[in-house]
């Protein structure tokens, strides 16, 4: 029997090209995450209120989402840290503290908006109490979050992802007109108003979200720690070509799946709300209801069983974020791999956050009222972290030799000056 000599090409084993499913992960769960029960609403609203006139910005959106979240996994797998452990480690704590209070707050409004739109609509689905709901999605949250062991937990995310093709199944019986549809994606009709500006920020804020940036950067240093071998890439740059490539294909897969079931649900809520003269929608469990004299019981019930699939991805990230996001600034332990006793306050964070959301729902501050200008609170906040991100990722001292690229550069700094321009709008125009 041959051998092949040693230094052969036959001899060496030539590296496995990694399967889809082993490349998408933090991009994939966090663009997920990106069509929660509170984005479901505003793009609800967004359809009955304004037809098929907005749906342009989730195509006109999808390369800046991208672009920024690329960066933000750069941020992470580059320097083993999160967004807020870099603002601690280059910035004074006047500049981090402030910025992640604010991420917190909008968070914990939409954890509260996520778990009621839930529980409503599980209501709508079986009937019973919703408030007994939001109290046991919050606790399955906890147990989930804390307990599970982390490599299964983020399996189980991914999974979770699938109940985003609900919407597509929604699309399918209801007549929508395409020709219309299509011209609205690709001509933009710009109304100079208060209303139309707000929309325009609060889709920009629910798709270009803080805690987006927070999460998918975590979520990369997590890896680092997680992943037999890898290593921040700062200490290990023979890994950065494959890392790089991966963190695109996820990264463009996962806001691409984003922006589509987000258009889904516009050009849903268009066709069927909309076209009847139903213009006011609050909630997404009001749009679900809405559908059911309109678009049929098929329509209602994938709409709403949509609403808690998509919930059950986004409450962790919601709660992780704001638990990296102060642990770091804090000088905590953190990390969903690391043992519940050897990271009790952030884990506590996670406990803490989701049940001051499930609290929001039994108070009488009314968190629905709130989440269409959490969303538009998302856009504005997001215009400073996106400052500090593009100096972060432009930085030798931070990035050594990885500093971002020319055209990511110049597409980060054009989406943070959209978004800077789509907040000045909202001023200018607040009132009229």
């Amino acid at each position: 029997m041959d051998v092949a000599p040693p230094n052969s090409p036959a001899a060496v084993k030539q590296p496995e090209r990694p399967k889809l499913l082993q490349v998408l992960g933090p991009g994939l769960i966090t663009g997920a995450s990106d069509d929660d029960p509170s984005g479901i609403a505003t793009y609800s609203q967004v359809g009955a209120q304004f037809g098929y006139g907005l749906s342009w910005v989730m195509l006109f959106s999808w390369p800046l989402m991208c672009a920024i979240q690329e960066i933000s996994a750069h941020i992470g797998r580059v320097t083993g840290r999160g967004i807020a452990g870099n603002l601690k480690h280059h910035y004074a704590a006047a500049i981090g503290y402030p910025i992640v209070l604010l991420v917190v707050i909008a968070n914990i409004i939409n954890l509260g908006a996520d778990l009621g739109a839930m529980g409503a609509s599980l209501r709508l689905l079986v009937g019973g109490p919703a408030l007994l709901f939001v109290a046991s999605f919050g606790v399955i949250t906890i147990l989930l979050e804390v307990f599970s062991r982390y490599s299964r937990y983020v399996s189980v995310l991914k999974w979770l992802t699938l109940s985003l093709f609900a919407y597509f199944a929604v699309v399918l019986v209801v007549h929508v007109p395409w020709f219309e549809v299509a011209r609205s994606l690709i001509v933009p009709r710009v109304t100079w108003s208060a209303s139309y500006l707000t929309a325009v920020v609060a889709i920009l804020g629910t798709t270009i979200s803080p805690y987006l940036f927070f999460w998918q950067a975590e979520e990369e240093a997590e890896e680092v720690k997680e992943r037999a071998g890898a290593r921040p890439l700062t200490r290990a740059p023979e890994q950065a070509p494959a890392e790089f490539r991966r963190i695109r294909v996820d990264t463009y897969l996962g806001m691409g799946l984003s922006n589509i079931v987000a258009v889904m649900i516009i050009i849903t809520t268009a066709a069927t709300l909309n076209a009847h003269g139903v213009t006011d929608i609050q909630t997404s469990s009001q749009a679900a209801e809405a559908l059911r004299p309109i678009a049929g019981r098929f329509a209602f019930f994938v709409f709403a069983i949509g609403i808690v699939g998509t919930g059950m991805l986004t409450l962790p990230v919601l709660a992780g974020s704001s638990a990296y996001a102060i642990g770091e600034t804090l000088g905590w332990h953190v990390g969903l791999a690391r043992k519940p006793l050897r990271a009790k306050a952030f884990y506590g964070c996670i406990a803490i956050a989701t049940l001051l959301g499930v609290l929001l729902n039994f108070s009488p501050i009314d968190p629905i009222k709130a989440l269409f200008w959490s969303a538009v609170l998302n856009g504005l906040v997001a215009v400073p972290i996106m400052i500090l991100m593009m100096i972060l990722s432009s930085s030798k001292a931070v990035m050594g030799q990885f500093t971002i690229s020319i055209p990511l550069k110049a597409i980060g700094w054009l989406a943070t000056a959209i978004m800077t321009l789509a907040a000045a709008g909202l001023f200018v125009t607040w009132g009229r």
